[in-house]
């Protein structure tokens, strides 16, 4: 089995369902304009099945189609925010975790010290 489907079946069911749901918008938005399948995939330098599958949520679509059908719409430029460092949670949280770590290893080696020169 190749990686890329590996991956896929490995999708978190939250994951799975936003991609699904995008794919769904990104059907709205195109019905809405009164665009046809035809006319939205060679807008976007695709065929009608790829447009097809993007608008079903299907994960194995390249992110670069997805980000060009985002363009279509005007809201490509989310892109750029979605995994920016000070909005990953993740990371922040064991920033703060070994700053805090850090200060009580100092706050720890500081009263060895003061009580090293009171001893001595």
């Amino acid at each position: 089995m190749p990686k890329t489907a590996r991956a896929l079946l490995q999708l978190p069911p939250a994951t799975a369902a936003a991609i699904e749901k995008l794919g769904s918008d990104l059907a709205v938005a195109r019905l809405r304009r009164k665009e046809s399948l035809k006319t939205w995939a060679k807008r976007m330098g695709v065929s009608v099945p790829t447009l097809q599958r993007l608008e079903a949520g299907d994960p194995a679509v390249g992110i670069g189609i997805v980000a060009t059908a985002l363009w279509l719409i005007q809201r490509d430029g989310e892109l750029r925010n979605l995994a920016a460092p000070e909005h990953d949670q993740g990371a922040i949280e064991m920033d703060v975790r070994a700053a805090v770590e850090l200060g009580r290893a100092r706050a720890q080696a500081s009263a060895e010290a003061r009580m090293k020169r009171a001893k001595g």
